[in-house]
């Protein structure tokens, strides 16, 4: 049996090691494999691996333990709990409009576009293509100029090539494809979740490494199922918040 293996992280020594190290667990324990062992390593091995001390090692693990994401046996060993497992996404109706409007008001930098194979994270929506259009775009607020949001958007390749750069540096994506180029848009998956800034991520936000961001991702399907777009924002954690307005009638 093999063992399981925590991500590696760069430790951010203005946050406390604990915390960025039980982020990192928990996050590695949620997204394993369902075969993969229950069975952590040793406090030592883990500690050894993240490169801090054993004590800080246990405060990150109290805390997935008080969580409920692991069990710890003496002499036994840690465990993660089998039940574990992600929790079920909110899904959310609204237009076509909408979304359009939440996207628009900010400055649009361009910051690279070309084809690419399509990566892992959205192998599944394109089943049919073996590479799509990548853009990289840089938001930032208009009046002080200070990057807000970074947008990845992968777009099938007929409809990228009809697609003009001028427009993506004015326009969301969504208008440019409903309203330049002709695109059926028939609904759009939307998906967020809390995140750590990864370097890169880090570095064109202007934020602390680690700090918290806003991971979106957008899924744009046609009339008959087919998916035209898969768009991937990291927003700002000090500068976004995730409202949600229900209508009760």
């Amino acid at each position: 049996m093999t063992s399981f293996a925590p991500d590696s992280i760069v430790l951010n020594r203005k946050l406390p090691l604990w915390y960025q190290v039980s982020q990192s667990l928990r996050a590695s324990i949620l997204g394993r494999s369902p075969e993969d062992p229950l069975r952590l390593p040793t406090e030592e091995q883990l500690a050894e691996h993240y490169g801090v001390s054993v004590l800080t090692m246990r405060q990150a693990l109290k805390e997935l333990e008080d969580e409920g994401l692991i069990s710890r046996h003496r002499r036994r060993g840690t465990f993660i709990e089998p039940g574990v497992r992600r929790g079920a996404p909110v899904r959310l109706l609204g237009s076509v409009d909408a979304i359009v409007a939440q996207q628009s008001g900010m400055t649009t930098e361009l910051l690279d576009h070309g084809m690419t194979p399509v990566p892992a994270g959205a192998a599944e929506y394109f089943p049919d293509l073996a590479e799509v259009m990548t853009y990289h775009r840089l938001r930032s607020d208009e009046k002080t100029g200070e990057p807000t949001n970074h947008a990845v958007n992968h777009v099938r390749p007929e409809l990228a090539a009809r697609i003009d750069l001028e427009d993506l540096v004015r326009w969301p994506m969504t208008k440019v494809l409903r309203d330049v180029v002709g695109a059926d848009i028939s609904r759009i998956t939307d998906t967020v979740e809390a995140r750590l800034a990864d370097p890169e991520t880090a570095r064109l936000l202007q934020v602390p490494l680690l700090s918290p961001i806003l991971h979106y991702t957008g899924v744009t399907y046609d009339s008959g199922g087919r998916v035209l777009d898969v768009a991937v924002i990291q927003y700002r954690g000090d500068r976004f918040s995730f409202t949600v307005t229900l209508d009760a009638t």
